[in-house]
């Protein structure tokens, strides 16, 4: 299986599955000499963990990091960094009725289809589970990115959406409420809202809204790896996403040209910002943002109609511990896989200044 790589010189490597001994991961290419604090990379880890509040899947996992290399006496050496996470509350006979049929919209029926084999417990390398990797890569990038804040918060659960803009957020308030959004009167909504849909036995989508500020100008490559086109890659690499938009997004094709242009300030900033901090694909020291949407999660605690291997229809029903809506705990991997881009790109123009 190819594909399991991110990051050119800021690299990150993961490995391991759902239901296995442990997954875990190697980052390459961080340099030496970076103060390193444990314990602020494994508060990161318990925002993603299982089992935190009423509203996501309720696995039991500590979610523990184990450093194996490349970090000594609290500084990182600049040799790779080798972790792992055990798994310690597997249930996969939870999984053993979709051991000969496939789940719809899981990657179940294409994993089968091209590697003729598939671990059926939890979905094995394609459960999202493999994120807990990314988000430990994730904290260390931003403990190199000194002075660059991520802050992502959700902005939307279904048809609830946070109207306010980010400016007028207090991004204090993000870890203040379960659902991980900024607005206490709209979190309260949300939360209300994904117990309801939990008790139907059904899931719900969101957004995750993301705010970079402090970027230094110039991050960023034209031609094809413009800042925002790895920003997207990154995104659409976690589970479950299904778009991604920057700046003024969709809603800018409602603008006019003359509306829509970003005019400069004296000192080089703009007065105003639907360009998202990016322009030509490079870095213009403008906070940059953009939203990510989730999909619903796939797995219904209600009966469905499906095939199995033999292309027969069967009658089978979710079972297991999972989230009603992934994007609570989907927060601090937005943040992660921004970071690990910013971190890669931050190399990249120190090579070039060379």
């Amino acid at each position: 299986m190819a594909g399991n790589t991110f990051g050119n010189l800021f690299k990150l490597s993961t490995f391991g599955e759902s239901h296995g001994a442990a997954i875990g991961g190697v980052l390459d290419g961080c340099p030496p000499g970076i103060s390193i604090d444990l314990k602020a990379i494994q508060k990161e880890l318990d925002r993603r963990k299982p089992g935190q509040s009423a509203i996501v899947t309720q696995r039991k996992e500590p979610d523990t990091v184990e450093f194996y290399s490349g970090i000594f006496e609290g500084k990182t050496t600049g040799t790779p960094i080798g972790f792992a996470i055990h798994n310690t509350n597997q249930k996969s006979g939870d999984y053993s009725h979709i051991k000969d049929s496939y789940r719809p919209s899981h990657a179940d029926y294409v994993y089968d289809q091209k590697y003729g084999f598939r671990d059926y417990r939890g979905g094995g390398r394609s459960s999202a589970r493999e994120t807990a990797s990314r988000v430990v890569a994730g904290a260390i990038a931003k403990q190199f990115l000194s002075g660059i804040k991520i802050n992502a918060y959700v902005s939307q659960v279904g048809d609830l959406k946070l109207a306010k803009d980010y400016q007028e957020l207090d991004f204090s308030l993000i870890e203040s409420n379960p659902v991980r959004c900024p607005d206490p009167e709209m979190a309260s909504k949300m939360e209300d809202y994904i117990k309801n849909v939990r008790k139907e036995g059904d899931t719900i989508g969101g957004v995750i809204s993301c705010v970079i500020q402090n970027v230094p100008i110039g991050l960023g490559e034209p031609v094809f790896d413009k800042l925002h086109a790895e920003l997207g890659k990154a995104m659409l690499s976690i589970n479950a996403v299904k778009g991604f938009e920057y700046g003024s997004g969709f809603e800018g094709v409602k603008m006019k040209g003359s509306k829509h242009n970003d005019q400069y300030n004296p000192d080089g900033s703009t007065k105003t910002n639907h360009s998202g901090g990016i322009q030509g694909g490079i870095s213009n020291g403008m906070d940059i943002y953009f939203n990510v949407a989730f999909k619903p999660v796939a797995t219904v605690i209600q009966p469905y109609e499906t095939i199995d291997k033999e292309g027969n229809k069967v009658v089978t029903k979710g079972k297991g511990r999972h989230d009603p809506c992934v994007v609570p705990r989907a927060v601090p991997i937005v943040e992660a896989m921004a970071a690990l881009v910013l971190a890669d790109y931050s190399l990249l123009e120190r090579t070039i200044k060379l």
